[in-house]
């Protein structure tokens, strides 16, 4: 039997999402933090210590001074892959210390 109203699944989500912004901005900062190790890699991830975003920065502990200074000077770039990798902007700053 077909249905005369049926929608997708994504313009629900959507739907959902629009009526709860609060709900999607954590939504994505949670999709940020995956993308930290899908765009940096396993042996970045390794050196990460803690990750967490705070105010739409991402502040990112590291293990490693050199690796450290090689984020802090590609942050922009990092911050620029970060929220490609999500398809919105949800990070404006990136902190590594």
């Amino acid at each position: 039997m077909k249905r005369a109203n049926a929608k997708h699944i994504s313009e629900l989500l959507q739907l959902f999402y629009d009526d709860n912004p609060q709900l999607k901005q954590k939504l994505m900062e949670a999709r940020i933090m995956r993308a930290w190790s899908e765009v940096l890699g396993p042996a970045t991830m390794r050196a990460t210590r803690n990750l967490y975003v705070k105010n739409e920065v991402l502040y990112v502990f590291v293990n490693s001074s050199v690796l450290r200074n090689e984020l802090w000077l590609n942050r922009e770039k990092l911050k620029k892959k970060l929220n490609a990798h999500t398809g919105t902007d949800v990070i404006r700053d990136l902190v590594i210390r």
